[in-house]
């Protein structure tokens, strides 16, 4: 298969059961039916532990290395994440059907949100290499962070289990952090020049051009288009002027706040004096939450991912 043209390839699907498994059961339904109907070659493995998630990506990988298929993700942006990492080296085409709240990697590319629709809209796509970020040892397709966005991840997944999946309560729980957070850092990074420090209480770089384009950040987005990283930090503010920004956020509108830092590059070392001497640090990765070693190294690799796009895609 030659990078723009569509296939009719065996499909290696890994469905991420984490949401229930009655919503898991119509999910596999509703992927079975849609493939059977198209008469598609295809073999769905549910992962019921988020665990065994990384070791059945890479069995999936292997099979459709042997038979020259496509892997397929299901599931939302940390699933695709991890998926990826498995496929990114190995040559084989990778395709995604959309599953989590935000979906931020296949509405960039025009990937339909309904299930079915993703399903269809896989069978006749192309292959579009994609940018793919890199923080030390582990990849990131839509965002990486370190700092107070890592927590309001990890105190958001802890609101929705209690109250429900919705924006809204993502939304709220974002504010009930922010009220809650009190540590700042005192970041030096190195673009490959002089060192440069910056006082601030979180550093998000992001890989995904709708998510700029949503938060009103039009630079950063042209910055990812031109093959770069895109970093964005507040200065050293309030809680209640990060509050201002968190809604100037929801609105579109943080491209015109000079309470931030936003630049583009390629390759960024990032460290900060407390940092020395401690084994791990808290950072956030497509949506989860890990712990890495510092220095924290952000880069553009040189591995493009070889994405499956649809041939209409969707435009939000």
């Amino acid at each position: 298969m030659t990078p723009t043209e569509p296939s009719n390839l065996p499909l290696y699907i890994i469905l991420n059961a984490g949401s229930g498994h009655a919503e898991t059961d119509l999910q596999r339904q509703t992927i079975e039916e849609e493939l059977a109907r198209a008469g598609r070659r295809f073999e769905l493995t549910v992962v019921e532990d988020p665990g065994e998630l990384a070791q059945v990506a890479e069995q999936a990988v292997a099979k459709a290395r042997q038979a020259g298929g496509i892997v397929v993700a299901a599931g939302g942006d940390g699933t695709i994440n991890t998926v990826a990492r498995a496929t990114l080296s190995s040559g084989c085409p990778f395709g995604v059907l959309p599953q989590g709240t935000f979906n931020y990697f296949g509405r960039t590319h025009g990937i339909p949100q309904d299930l079915a629709g993703a399903v269809r809209a896989l069978l006749t796509a192309h292959v579009q290499p994609v940018q793919v970020g890199r923080l030390n040892d582990r990849i990131f397709l839509v965002n990486a962070s370190v700092g107070l966005y890592p927590t309001l991840l990890e105190q958001r997944e802890r609101d929705k289990r209690q109250y429900g999946r919705s924006r809204v309560i993502a939304f709220l729980s974002a504010i009930k952090t922010i009220l809650g957070f009190r540590k700042q850092l005192t970041i030096r990074f190195d673009l490959g020049g002089a060192p440069e420090t910056i006082r601030t209480t979180t550093l998000f770089v992001g890989n995904n051009a709708l998510q700029m384009e949503q938060v009103g950040i039009e630079t950063m987005k042209l910055a990812l288009e031109e093959g770069r990283l895109a970093a964005v930090a507040p200065r050293s503010i309030g809680k209640l002027a990060t509050l201002g920004l968190l809604v100037r956020g929801a609105f579109g509108q943080l491209g015109g706040s000079g309470d931030l830092i936003a630049f583009g590059f390629r390759r960024m070392t990032v460290w900060q004096r407390g940092w020395y001497g401690r084994r791990r640090v808290k950072v956030a990765i497509d949506g989860e939450v890990t712990h890495l070693a510092p220095p924290l190294e952000f880069e553009v690799i040189e591995d493009q991912l070889l994405l499956l796009v649809p041939e209409n895609p969707v435009r939000e």
